[in-house]
């Protein structure tokens, strides 16, 4: 079954449209990509479930008394001896108890985003704006002169990636304008205008570097695309 899309059919025509006049003015060919997530972040979650795990058996392992005791008081033993082999049994059982919970917690939404560390997003969106980029765009025209704009909604973050002719001229701190103009819409709940806006300002910085050429074709689709 195909997933839902992102953003309106109305909303993918004005995106293919804006890309279309960009391109009107500059050799540059365009690429627009939005995503849901760019990882699933399944390790994370693993790790934060063995580090659950891992802080239990250590926690009995310095106090034992406190949680054997506790344990006792809990289920109404009294004074049970103890042996290693139980100790061991009860010290194992709470750590997968400790390792299942936290990954049930994590499939809440809400909290296994706000357990992925902010540079994890950021590398993970990084990297796959990249591999979108190198199969998309990256050498695909005949000038090298074409960019990407890729963007993840659940990270809040996005990218911009320029093939070697355009990145030989102009530096990766120039999209910054472009970054900030659809950044402005997105935080506003408005992603087509962000969208919009980013390419609108793509396209001029290309305009001025690759002026378009009477002969100039259309290398790459002006469409939107959604993964």
């Amino acid at each position: 079954m195909r997933a839902p899309l992102l953003l309106s059919p109305a909303d993918h025509a004005r995106i293919s449209a804006a890309v279309h006049a960009a391109e009107q003015h500059s050799a540059g060919e365009i690429v627009t990509i939005v995503t849901d997530r760019s990882d699933g972040y399944t390790d994370i979650a693993l790790a934060w479930a063995a580090l659950a795990a891992f802080t239990a058996l250590t926690a009995l392992s310095i106090f034992p008394d406190f949680f054997l005791g506790l344990y006792d008081r809990m289920t109404g033993h009294w004074d049970r001896a103890w042996t290693p082999a139980a100790v061991l049994t009860l010290g194992v059982s709470f750590a997968i108890v400790k390792f299942i919970g936290v990954l049930l917690i994590q499939l809440w939404p809400p909290v296994k985003w706000f357990l992925i560390p902010r540079h994890i997003k950021a590398a993970r969106v990084r990297a796959r704006a990249i591999t979108c980029f190198k199969v998309g765009a990256e050498r695909r025209t005949d000038g090298h002169t074409g960019i990407l704009i890729y963007v993840s909604l659940r990270e809040h973050r996005a990218e911009i990636i320029a093939d070697s002719a355009i990145a030989a001229l102009v530096s990766p701190e120039t999209w910054g304008e472009a970054m900030a103009a659809m950044l402005i819409h997105i935080r506003a709940g408005d992603l087509a205008e962000g969208m919009i806006a980013a390419v609108g300002k793509v396209g001029a910085v290309l305009a001025e570097h690759f002026p378009r050429a009477e002969n100039d074709r259309n290398e790459l689709p002006d469409r939107l695309i959604e993964v």
